[in-house]
């Protein structure tokens, strides 16, 4: 590696890191600003607040990677173009792809800890950020579906429930229906079903149990019924954000017993791992539209090439939650609403890098 890459890519990283470093505190005292008072009001543990700012700093910087990076490239590459560094390279006989090339090492740098981050870390943190925002912040607010609930547990296994009670783990209206091909062989049902903890037992009150028969069905009633099931009432309903809570191989085995449920939250879950997969791929998207806009010098100085910047990343995450949404409430594929963005940018990066090698 020549002296010139590790000039550029030191910039690259370090301006990254202090760009992560200036806006992550700046998030967290906005965010305080606004919220210290519901924390007061709700009497939230002061090691809860700072276990949620903690979390909050990774979910923040996953959040908004892609305005990090596409403004800490385009800060340092516009004062290299206003120092004439960037003349000076390409008026040595480096040819602009070759330029680019320390640009598109720390891209994959990027691009892995971003892999590393978004699979592994930011998961973690997403749980601990979103269960003390409907603990503390949004109190008596449902984070998930609490009526009309349907699940197939396995193959066989049917259940079904009126409302739920999440925090008292309590099922009202409760069905239970098994099958052996097409065919219906028994249903349960009772008034309602709750979890009894100390048991580890379900307990159904006015339980009936109907054995379907060739030529007759057989009835079986009791005022309390306590039994096992395979199922836990908990994946009734899950949280909204179950899926943002998983990393890679929990995702994975999630998505799986999801789409043999037949759930229909499973675009919401496939949107997730299809986006963080897209993060990795817009890391090097962005840097090469960023060293395209910024790498020539310009009249308006970098204010110029900061303006296009943020225009250009909101633009970015504008698309992201538009092809998102529709992914989640409509039947467009998951897969394309997470890759559209960065086909769209894709095309633009071509379009700015062959203008910008002229």
């Amino acid at each position: 590696m020549k002296i010139i890459d590790w000039y550029i890519l030191k910039r690259y990283l370090g301006t990254f890191t202090v760009m992560l470093l200036l806006f992550i505190p700046i998030g967290i005292m906005i965010d305080l600003s606004e919220k210290v008072g519901k924390m007061i009001e709700q009497e939230a543990p002061t090691t809860e607040i700072i276990k949620y700012y903690i979390n909050f700093t990774f979910y923040f910087a996953n959040l908004l990677f892609p305005i990090f990076l596409f403004l800490s490239i385009i800060w340092f590459t516009s004062k290299l173009a206003n120092n004439t560094e960037i003349t000076a390279i390409l008026s040595s006989g480096v040819p602009y792809t070759r330029f680019l090339r320390p640009y598109l090492m720390g891209a994959t740098f990027v691009a892995v800890i971003a892999f590393v981050m978004g699979m592994f870390i930011v998961p973690s943190a997403s749980k601990g950020y979103k269960e003390f925002y409907y603990k503390y912040l949004k109190k008596g607010k449902q984070d998930r579906e609490t009526t009309n609930l349907y699940n197939q547990i396995n193959d066989n296994d049917y259940i079904y429930v009126s409302s739920f009670d999440p925090k008292n783990k309590i099922g009202y209206n409760f069905t239970f229906e098994h099958f052996e091909g097409e065919q219906l062989t028994y249903k349960i049902s009772a008034r309602n079903i709750r979890w009894i903890e100390k048991d580890s037992v379900y307990r159904l009150s006015s339980y009936v149990k109907r054995k379907i028969g060739e030529t007759d069905d057989i009835l079986e009633k009791q005022s309390r019924m306590d039994t096992l099931f395979s199922f836990n009432l908990d994946d009734l309903t899950p949280v909204s954000y179950i899926a943002e809570t998983k990393n890679l191989f929990e995702l994975n085995k999630f998505i799986e017993k999801e789409q043999k449920k037949g759930s229909a939250n499973i675009n919401t879950y496939l949107l997730v791992k299809y986006k963080r997969w897209g993060l990795m791929v817009s890391a090097f998207i962005l840097t090469i539209i960023a060293v395209a806009v910024s790498s020539k010098k310009k009249r308006g100085g970098m204010g110029i090439n900061l303006f296009l910047g943020i225009a250009l990343a909101f633009i970015f995450i504008f698309f992201d939650r538009i092809f998102g949404t529709m992914a989640e409430q409509s039947g467009f594929s998951p897969l394309l609403a997470a890759a559209f963005p960065n086909i769209i940018f894709g095309v633009l990066a071509v379009f700015l890098l062959n203008k910008a090698k002229q």
